[in-house]
């Protein structure tokens, strides 16, 4: 398995390596522990607090991202504009604007909750599983990307009929769907009855 930000570990303030860690959670979405990344991911998976943003540029089309060929997770698949986990004990509000800077070089305007969502994904080509209870946001982006290469393949804005196309054709994340089903009424209220959403 390559060694990517998800992977490494990160040096804490005195120079030692700590390994990334997520948040645990039961069926409520009440935190009840932490666990190190990949083994929160190994099957069958633990119930762990996630993130999902959803990005529209000023004619409603959403930004979409595909996934860099070295993530240990659903690499070089097309996804939302940006998701992520809260490290233990940081707002999901707060994580999904600081990835989504660190991802695409941008800070998301009128971001906004969209609600949340629990799901079970495996991921076949990895034997990986999203056990998430994810927290949802829709905004705005307003200014130039600066995609992470590490972290993003490719950038698009899409309508909704162009993503409908794309989606018939793949390849994206397992989770897609589910979080884009689940903030459609967030989405409709930001971007107006006319975008299609």
């Amino acid at each position: 398995m390559p060694t990517t930000p998800a992977t490494a570990t990160h040096s804490s303030s005195n120079g030692t390596a700590e390994p990334i860690m997520l948040e645990l959670v039961d069926e409520n979405g009440t935190t009840i522990g932490t666990a190190e990344k990949l083994a929160a991911h190994q099957a069958p998976g633990q119930l762990h607090r996630a993130f999902s943003v959803f990005l529209f540029d000023e004619q409603g089309r959403l930004l979409l991202q595909r996934r860099a060929l070295g993530k240990y997770h659903s690499p070089g698949v097309w996804s939302n504009t940006c998701c992520g986990h809260p490290y233990p004990g940081e707002s999901p509000f707060t994580a999904a604007a600081r990835r989504t800077y660190e991802e695409l070089g941008i800070s998301p305007s009128l971001l906004a909750e969209a609600g949340t969502v629990r799901y079970n994904h495996p991921d076949p080509a990895s034997g990986l599983v999203e056990q998430e209870f994810n927290h949802l946001f829709v905004g705005m982006a307003q200014a130039a990307l600066k995609p992470d290469s590490e972290e993003v393949g490719e950038t698009a804005f899409v309508t909704a009929a162009e993503l409908e196309k794309r989606h018939a054709e793949g390849p994206f994340s397992a989770w897609f769907m589910t979080v884009l089903d689940a903030a459609r009424p967030a989405i409709r209220e930001l971007t107006g009855p006319s975008a299609g959403w």
